[in-house]
């Protein structure tokens, strides 16, 4: 898993070196999780945080890659993983921006025989200010016997 995260860092920190701006950022909060397997479903809270690069592209578009930690229980059963989303940004005015993308989800729980996820964002962020912003998505879980699906709210501050 190791590889996977510093190749997916390699590539996205090469990939985007071109880029006229670049940002750096935090951003946690609420994580909803909810899994889905066998035409059954729970759910579980919790929380995120992590950390960005904002890479713009254009004047409207932007690339959102970042790493995430999500922690989340239920009946004394705790879920945690690490996320790598890829989000593309687009801003609709100053203020609103629109946010899809996939992420790669990797499963930190030791029973788990599906450690690694993916999922496909969609959401949208509110510029508070220049450098704080507030973040809702949905993550949809596209792989697994088990589907892991994440509403995420959150705050979020550029460095």
């Amino acid at each position: 898993m190791k590889k996977i995260i510093l190749t997916a860092i390699a590539v996205c920190a090469f990939g985007f070196a071109n880029a006229q701006d670049m940002k750096f950022g935090i951003k946690g909060g609420l994580d909803m999780v909810t899994l889905s397997a066998n035409g059954g479903s729970d759910s579980a809270s919790g929380f995120f945080f992590g950390g960005f690069a904002d890479f713009d592209m254009s004047d409207q578009i932007k690339i959102q890659p970042g790493l995430n930690y999500h922690t989340a229980s239920k009946y004394g059963i705790n879920y945690s993983f690490l996320s790598i989303p890829v989000l593309a940004k687009y801003n609709v005015s100053d203020k609103l921006n629109l946010l899809a993308g996939p992420s790669l989800y990797y499963s930190m729980i030791s029973e788990d025989t599906e450690k690694t996820r993916f999922s496909l964002g969609v959401g949208g962020s509110y510029d508070i200010t220049d450098e704080l912003f507030v973040e809702s998505r949905y993550d949809i879980g596209l792989t697994g016997d088990l589907k892991v699906s994440h509403f995420l709210i959150g705050l979020g501050y550029k460095l």
